[in-house]
């Protein structure tokens, strides 16, 4: 494999050094457990300059660490394990020798030049043999929608020989203005994705390797279900349990921007300095002061998003630690640029700790907590997900006091920028009725020792209720922790997505 770049006197392209984390004028070898994998510049000069990656495929080894294992390490042929493809075709071999190789290049760290990290650059990347199974139609439908120009070429089987027809290769040439990182992380996933096999017996962690080298990019790709399903060796558990943690992502990463504006809604005959206060703003308050009435001084925002709640808490100083967790990464680091993280005193800081994980698993580190706020978060999940989040909430992590806030679907036709019948956002799953919200709620305190009421938040209309229902759990005294009812709920928690 090679990855080229131009460049200039002002911005010269052997930059592309610094940022592989190899001098150009060296030529490198390194173990890899099925053989060498060798790194040198054919070119590198101001103008332009490319890198090469050659794996040397060692077949003894590839046989003795195989042990027989075919496609996601199921037993293969006898004979596939001497006469293969893998010493002479890119596969998931070379994307292993991309994350050994380029391990500082795949996680987007230079130490000595960090400011080249974020910035776009013209990328050529060139592959002579890629198993593509599904042809030049499906390496442009996986590539494109990640900015890349394609250039997919069906190589025959025999040269010499035309009749006998066309391989599964292609010669692969990308070109394009990305990031090197990002760039890497297509490569890594893609490549095995691709070839529709891998080298080595898929387990539980490939999952997490999945999510993160398809952060920013393959929670919104068009061919998602494929390449989860390819990368995980169609093995079925660990595909489910991938795609909901990326329609986790995907929703936290959707814009708020249609919530907000319905939340801020005012009628157009309103004057402007009577304005009434932002639904969103009341929100918050009611929550703020739920906590204060409930002495919390430890408190949890679960679906932090971009941080609102977070801000609010640390202006006071009776809430001693806030934790902010979320599964979307761009928004915690909104949060962070949004809270000041980076220059905020070290007595303010050490109140205060974003974290990155997932409501769908149960997670050590949110236990022990006065108070947990989830607020404007379930509507966001399938209801068969729901049982999931609420073990993990109030069965694992058992605080001993559950603030949850929920539109009220029987106030939408009070918003006369609402077309009828459609939700406040478009990524709501459901919006319920006070009598669904309380039947739920009231089940979920039954079943894991809570006591339950229920707070309008906004003005209380008389035929439909409040704009946003909220219920206060309160952990009884004499409750214990309840056995996990499904497997789905005892998954263990997701501490490095």
């Amino acid at each position: 494999m090679t990855i080229s770049t131009t460049g200039s006197p002002e911005r010269p392209a052997t930059d592309l050094g610094f940022l592989l984390h190899k001098h150009p004028e060296k030529t490198q070898a390194f173990s890899t457990s099925h053989g060498t994998a060798h790194v040198f510049y054919p070119e590198a000069s101001e103008e332009r300059c490319a890198a090469a990656l050659l794996l040397e495929v060692d077949p003894v080894a590839l046989v003795r660490r195989g042990k027989g294992k075919g496609r996601g390490g199921a037993p293969d042929s006898a004979l596939s394990q001497y006469v293969n493809d893998r010493p002479y075709a890119a596969s998931s071999l070379l994307a292993v020798a991309i994350g050994r190789v380029f391990k500082s290049a795949l996680q987007g760290t230079c130490v000595a030049r960090p400011e080249l990290v974020g910035q776009p650059q013209p990328l050529r990347i060139e592959i002579p043999v890629l198993p593509a199974r599904g042809g030049p139609e499906l390496v442009a439908k996986l590539f494109e929608p990640l900015g890349w120009s394609v250039e997919a070429t069906r190589l025959p089987l025999d040269e010499q020989f035309p009749e006998w027809g066309e391989s599964r290769y292609v010669r692969l040439v990308l070109e394009g203005e990305q990031v090197l990182a990002q760039a890497m992380r297509h490569l890594y996933v893609l490549l095995p994705v691709l070839d529709d096999a891998k080298h080595y017996w898929v387990a539980p962690d490939e999952v997490d390797k999945l999510l993160r080298a398809g952060d920013g990019w393959l929670a919104e790709h068009p061919e998602q279900k494929l390449i989860t399903s390819r990368y995980l060796s169609r093995r079925w558990s660990l595909t489910r349990a991938a795609m909901e943690r990326l329609e986790l992502v995907r929703l936290a990463e959707t814009d708020d921007s249609q919530v907000e504006e319905i939340d801020n809604a005012v009628d157009e005959n309103t004057d402007t300095e009577e304005r009434p206060v932002p639904l969103a703003v009341q929100r918050r308050e009611a929550l703020l002061a739920a906590l204060r009435t409930a002495g919390a001084g430890r408190v949890l925002d679960l679906g932090c998003g971009q941080g609102q709640l977070v801000h609010e808490l640390l202006k006071d100083t009776r809430f001693t630690e806030i934790v902010g967790l979320d599964v979307s990464v761009r928004a915690l680091t909104i949060a962070s640029r949004r809270l000041k993280l980076d220059r905020m005193g070290d007595r303010r800081a050490a109140r205060v700790k974003l974290v990155q994980g997932s409501l769908a698993y149960t997670d050590k580190r949110l236990t022990g907590y006065d108070a947990a706020v989830l607020s404007e978060v379930i509507e966001h999940l399938d209801l068969p997900r729901l049982p999931a989040l609420e073990y993990a909430v109030f069965g694992s992590a058992r605080p001993t006091t559950v603030l949850v806030t929920t539109p009220n679907v029987e106030y939408n036709v009070r918003w006369e920028s609402l077309p009828a019948g459609h939700s406040r956002h478009g990524d709501h799953r459901f919006e319920w009725t006070r009598a669904e919200f309380r039947a739920w709620a009231r089940q979920v305190a039954e079943r894991h020792g809570y006591a339950v009421e229920f707070t309008p938040v906004g003005p209380d209309d008389p035929e439909v209720g409040p704009p946003t229902q909220m219920a206060v759990f309160t952990r009884r005294d004499d409750a214990t922790a309840p056995a996990p009812t499904t497997t789905s709920t005892i998954t263990k928690g997701d501490e490095a997505a």
